[in-house]
């Protein structure tokens, strides 16, 4: 994975063009934590290459993206999180950022955590606090996630929008692996999940995936 990428100080966002193909059909074949996992698998790889070389293919795709990457960071919900959760070691910075591959781009921010206990009391803690905010859970996740079965949950914005997707997933040993980044000691007595926010870079309708 090759990537160039411009650094904001004073955060981890990284405006980002990776050139591949097989992950940029995955990628637009839908939102979910597919997408959502691979603007983090950029960000990373980019922070972790260190390039700071903004290329005429990064150009077409986030030139002038700041404000909306802005405006994601400012969503409430990325600092919402149950009563004893932490930011585990490694994963203490909001992330944000956008990434392009072949003519598309995206928009995001996330932030990871580890709430210390089991998964299903995470998920209604996140359909509670995202309906205050006024996101709308997408129904196919709503039938897929109980308290019996927990599972990722994906909204939209409402309010007219249509362009904003928030996505909560479970974190796996697998996913931190394709990131390149290990898991600290946090992850050993939690359960680790993500909070990300994505929308596409030239503001058109984005959805949940089935």
């Amino acid at each position: 994975m090759t990537g160039h990428a411009r650094f904001v100080p004073g955060r981890r966002s990284v405006y980002i063009d990776i050139p591949t193909t097989g992950v940029g059909l995955a990628f637009r074949a839908g939102t979910g934590r597919c997408a959502a996992l691979l603007l983090t698998v950029a960000s990373v790889a980019g922070v972790l290459t260190g390039c700071s070389v903004l290329d005429a293919g990064l150009d077409r795709g986030c030139e002038n993206t700041e404000s909306r990457v802005k405006e994601l960071e400012s969503q409430d919900i990325l600092d919402s999180r149950p009563e004893g959760t932490v930011a585990p070691q490694g994963f203490e910075d909001l992330e944000s950022g956008c990434w392009a591959d072949s003519g598309d781009a995206w928009v995001f921010a996330n932030r990871t955590y580890v709430f210390p206990g089991d998964k299903a009391e995470v998920i209604p803690y996140y359909r509670a606090a995202a309906k205050r905010d006024g996101w709308e859970l997408s129904q196919a996740y709503a039938k897929s996630s109980t308290v019996e079965r927990p599972a990722d949950l994906c909204f939209t914005l409402g309010k007219g929008d249509s362009t904003t997707t928030l996505e909560v997933y479970f974190l796996t040993a697998e996913i931190l692996d394709m990131e390149g980044r290990k898991p600290g000691p946090e992850f050993n007595s939690g359960s680790g999940y993500r909070v990300s926010i994505t929308s596409p870079a030239d503001g058109s309708t984005t959805r949940c995936s089935d």
